[in-house]
């Protein structure tokens, strides 16, 4: 369980009523929706999740930072599962290291560097589990494609005119990942497993992006599928590939490369609008034995930063209020334009506050997770039985 000691140390007096009800409401949310909902005994068993946590924490976009309870709510919800990764970390590690706080010193984390370019974002992808539960095997790395796999390649072709004649030459541009996918491998009781991470590119749902996007995704299964032909090895491909739909050509993609998606999850949706299969978790697995069990999206804003009036007053009281309650506008001033603070009527404060700033203080994705049977001594023992 996480350290609640920071309650007293982080939280004001005159606001810790607040986040204590709000914490037990998140708690008797989790056992109903994750603990009293699994299939096998948890002690045979491993929770597994995904999270992409919007932009945490660089607050470049001005709608932050955090407060101290928000990263007590993640670290509530977090500590229900063994292992989560967390998409979108972004440069400064000290937010990721306050969370590992919070959890606990049985809680550990593996981060990669950032990934520069535009596409990249400049931000990290993160394991986050439970040394109790979750055994590191010492292999880690960023996945790059070889030669001839790349996702795109863009050609240019120049002509110069030399001695009358006419040279063509042709110039390639081919494509990694725009954000390169961290692949970990891990043990859970019997099961050995590699886990990689993705934050797919998303550009747009149209044209080229959205080809790109696609592509992406079809590199990356291509990729493991090639690689367990000659390890024999189980996989599990997870995070937030930005598919459209069940039966889109994003999803194809990933199934095309021999991954499977729990039927449950894939009728589930992770964005806030809950209109979008952004996330995923897909296994490709030579473990007979592995068997599936509960699995879901996790909501924790019926619980945290629910979208009425009522929390929304809260936060108005707080450091976070002027935030809340004043946006940027441009005016014209002597026949120049210049950006000045504007008061928001109630209307737009509380749709500031449903769509944008609860999002940088929790997150725009929910929570996806499975459970998954990982004790295979029956099987074993009775592999031992002569014929």
């Amino acid at each position: 369980m996480p350290r609640y000691h920071h309650l007293k140390r982080d939280i004001e007096e005159t606001r810790r009523a607040w986040v204590v009800g709000r914490l037990l409401a998140l708690r008797k949310q989790l056992r109903a929706d994750v603990s009293d909902r699994l299939a096998f005994d948890r002690k045979d068993a491993f929770l597994l999740a995904t999270w992409n946590i919007r932009d945490f924490d660089s607050n470049k976009f001005g709608h932050g930072p955090r407060l101290p309870e928000a990263l007590m709510y993640m670290a509530e919800i977090i500590s229900t599962f063994d292992l989560v990764a967390v998409q979108e970390v972004a440069r400064d590690l000290r937010p990721l290291e306050k969370l590992m706080d919070r959890l606990g010193p049985e809680w550990a984390y593996i981060v990669t560097d950032t990934t520069e370019g535009r596409g990249g974002n400049e931000e990290r992808l993160a394991f986050v589990y439970n040394t109790h539960k979750v055994l590191f095997r010492n292999v880690a790395g960023e996945i790059v494609l070889p030669k001839g796999r790349k996702i795109e390649t863009k050609r240019k072709r120049k002509k110069t005119a030399e001695d009358g004649a006419v040279i063509e030459f042709i110039e390639e541009d081919a494509l990694q990942f725009a954000r390169t996918p961290f692949m970990v491998a891990f043990q859970n009781g019997w099961f050995k497993f590699n886990l990689c991470t993705v934050h797919i590119y998303f550009g747009a749902n149209f044209g080229a992006q959205l080809k790109q996007r696609t592509k992406e995704i079809a590199a990356i299964a291509e990729f493991f599928k090639r690689r367990q032909k000659r390890s024999n090895e189980d996989y599990i491909l997870l995070g937030d590939f930005n598919i459209v739909g069940p039966e889109h050509e994003t999803m194809k993609a990933l199934k095309k490369g021999g991954f499977t998606v729990p039927e449950d999850l894939q009728k589930e949706r992770t964005n806030l609008a809950g209109d979008k299969h952004y996330d995923q978790i897909a296994l490709r697995t030579t473990q007979k034995s592995l068997e599936t069990g509960a699995s879901g999206v996790f909501d924790f804003y019926k619980s945290v930063y629910r979208s009425g009036r009522a929390d929304l007053d809260e936060y108005l009281a707080t450091r976070a209020g002027d935030t809340l309650r004043l946006e940027t506008v441009e005016v014209e001033v002597g026949g120049r334009k210049e950006k000045r603070k504007a008061r928001r009527d109630a209307a737009a404060m509380l749709d500031y506050y449903r769509k944008k700033w609860r999002t940088w203080q929790m997150s725009d994705h929910k929570l996806m997770w499975v459970e998954l049977k990982t004790d295979f001594t029956e099987d074993y023992l009775k592999g031992l039985k002569p014929e």
